[in-house]
């Protein structure tokens, strides 16, 4: 590609109407980022007028690599700009400076990403495009324009796909190759041991429940990211939802001399939600209390106004609690305190994450506080609908 000019140039990073307004006498425009030293001339100020606005990182350089403009953006990225001192003392990438030094000799555009670990991990994109000056803004001359595109937030998603699909994958590897392992046992050596086949048998159906239950878990997972920036529209009343639920575990709390303890109020607290989704969002709540906190015996619910405008519904367990170090993480796919226990209950690792993305989409919060010791307390609340 030839020598551009500034707006041809700009024009494939993003659509610009550029409208500079040259400040009248007594005036000043502030518009532009302006740089901490230097002289400036017209062009300059120019230059600086039309990057201002645009959302990625600009710099301009001239052809030995000298600061010309930069907007407020690349102020944020880059060390502070200093007009008339070179890009290397600013950005210390030896890739990016020996592409703009190559785009100045040769007029052609080049593209580079680098990674940096400091202050913290980010990925960028320099795009470096040569450009031409037209005569009216001060003459002909011939500049550099370096455009800085942070990749960091893609690359994060790429890495929780790449992480999703690893775990996910390795979740059900270890029932399948026990049910493999079984199945090979049973048309071998134990194809006439009676008493063997009974209890393979049974192993195979808790395993085949369990990828079940990891399917599901994923499919309504994928469900709710789809229309998780979507608000429900339908009315709730949440005391109806949790006391459907708490009904529908009693037997698992007598199965483990479990005692589930309600209090609400006797009105309605109505919500805007998806009756389902607030079903799955309880039903993983109170199941991990009777599951994780056997030790306590007991189980409060409780369902309270918080606010005049806001319903809070807490489930707490009196087990042996979680460490504070762990509190920030359980809401991840597949994370667990204890992966052994989790697994000889039942659990999929995808129960918390589900109930985040459930109450994010009915515009709630989730909170979680627990220590060692103390058991576990879990809080939703969700805007009432008023």
């Amino acid at each position: 590609m030839g020598v551009l000019t500034l707006v041809q140039a700009l024009a494939g990073f993003s659509i610009i109407v550029i409208a500079v307004l040259i400040p009248l006498e007594g005036e000043t425009g502030s518009a532009a980022a302006p740089l901490s030293e230097g002289k400036s001339s017209l062009s300059d100020w120019l230059i600086e007028s039309i990057i201002s606005g645009l959302p990625d990182a600009v710099i301009a350089l001239d052809r030995d690599g000298r600061i010309v403009a930069g907007n407020a953006a690349a102020q944020k990225i880059v060390l502070p700009l200093v007009r008339g001192t070179p890009l290397s003392l600013v950005l210390r990438n030896p890739d990016v400076i020996e592409a703009v030094r190559r785009v100045a000799t040769r007029g052609r555009a080049e593209r580079v990403e680098f990674y940096e670990r400091t202050p913290l991990d980010r990925w960028t994109e320099a795009h470096v495009v040569p450009i031409a000056l037209p005569e009216t803004m001060a003459g002909e001359r011939e500049l550099v324009i370096l455009t800085l595109h942070d990749l960091t937030p893609l690359r994060r998603a790429e890495e929780v796909r790449a992480d999703f699909v690893a775990n996910a994958s390795h979740e059900l590897r270890t029932p399948l190759a026990s049910l493999s392992g079984f199945i090979e046992t049973l048309q071998g050596p134990a194809r006439d041991d009676v008493e063997a086949r009974e209890r393979f048998l049974g192993i195979m159906k808790e395993q085949a429940t369990r990828m079940a239950r990891l399917i599901d878990d994923l499919l309504s997972l994928s469900r709710v990211e789809l229309k998780e920036n979507v608000r429900p529209e339908q009315k709730i009343d949440l005391v109806a939802v949790v006391r459907q639920v708490a009904d529908s575990l009693q037997p698992l709390a007598q199965e483990r001399n479990i005692v589930i303890k309600i209090d609400c109020p006797s009105e309605p607290l109505t919500v805007y939600g998806d009756h389902d989704e607030l079903i799955r969002v309880f039903e993983n709540l109170i199941d991990n209390a009777l599951k994780y906190g056997v030790g306590g015996k007991r189980v409060d619910i409780a369902l309270v106004r918080a606010s005049k405008d806001e319903a809070s519904v807490t489930v707490r367990d009196y087990g042996p609690g979680i460490a504070s170090e762990h509190l920030p993480r359980l809401t991840e796919r597949f994370y667990r305190v204890d992966v052994r226990e989790s697994r000889a209950q039942g659990g999929t690792g995808l129960g918390l994450a589900l109930v985040k993305h459930i109450v994010n989409r009915h515009r709630g919060k989730l909170a979680i506080d627990s220590a060692p010791g103390e058991g576990a307390s879990f809080t939703v609340r969700l805007p009432l609908a008023i």
